[in-house]
């Protein structure tokens, strides 16, 4: 059976963006959630291991870090509001 919903376009972005790293159709994707809801997910769609959620996420960190914007990191702007702040 063919659907049609209306999804945000910034969610349906981060959807495709990970399925896109597991190496995933979002269509495929969107059924295993179909059939979570449901309870009836197949064994061969069990949750990863611990190593493979992990392995996943850190694709994703990297992901997103290649499309940061340009400029200072949070950690750079923390550590000059450190060094404005304390007497030297």
């Amino acid at each position: 059976m063919k659907a049609t919903i209306d999804v945000p376009d910034e969610l349906y972005r981060r959807v495709k963006a990970r399925s896109a790293l597991l190496g995933r159709a979002v269509r495929e994707i969107t059924i295993e959630l179909y059939q979570r809801w449901l309870g009836d997910v197949p064994a061969t769609m069990s949750a990863p291991s611990p190593e493979q959620w992990l392995d996943e996420w850190m694709q994703l960190g990297d992901s997103m870090l290649q499309h940061a914007p340009e400029g200072p990191t949070a950690t750079d702007i923390l550590a000059a509001d450190r060094n404005r702040l304390e007497p030297r």
